[in-house]
């Protein structure tokens, strides 16, 4: 049940969304777990854009790491889990959100997406994680 290296790492490459989840700084909190898209090759680190002064971007700065997870149902039910820590935040390029943004919306529709963001969704960083724990199944025709 459990996927393989490259089969997990394959399977993190493609652009599904995410659900991040990240320690909460306070007893009286869960984790915060949002939706997210990101970036990822396989044997690479694994990429997030947010806003610089975000809920998110704070806590993971203080948390040092974070975890993603993706799933799916079809054509059987997957997920990959991946952990690790924080290896670089660095304010994002406008070519950033291109990337990102082509990675996950039809190419018609990316240049329109990127200028309402650039000019709306205040400064962005960019988050590097450096996968270190993975949890991963395929099962199967369940």
């Amino acid at each position: 049940m459990a996927l393989t290296r490259e089969e997990r790492e394959r399977f993190l490459a493609e652009p599904h969304v995410a659900a991040l989840a990240v320690a909460a700084r306070s007893s009286d909190r869960a984790p915060l777990s949002v939706p997210i898209w990101y970036q990822y090759a396989p044997g690479g680190d694994v990429r997030i854009l947010t806003g610089r002064t975000s809920r998110k971007a704070e806590l993971i700065a203080a948390a040092g790491r974070f975890t993603l997870l993706v799933d799916r149902l079809e054509p059987t039910v997957r997920y990959v889990s991946v952990e690790g820590p924080v290896v670089d935040i660095r304010p994002a390029a406008r070519a950033d959100l291109e990337e990102m943004s082509a990675r996950y919306l039809l190419p018609e529709k990316v240049a329109g997406y990127v200028d309402f963001a650039w000019e709306n969704h205040g400064e962005q960083v960019v988050i590097t994680l450096r996968p270190e724990r993975w949890i991963s199944s395929d099962l199967g025709q369940v």
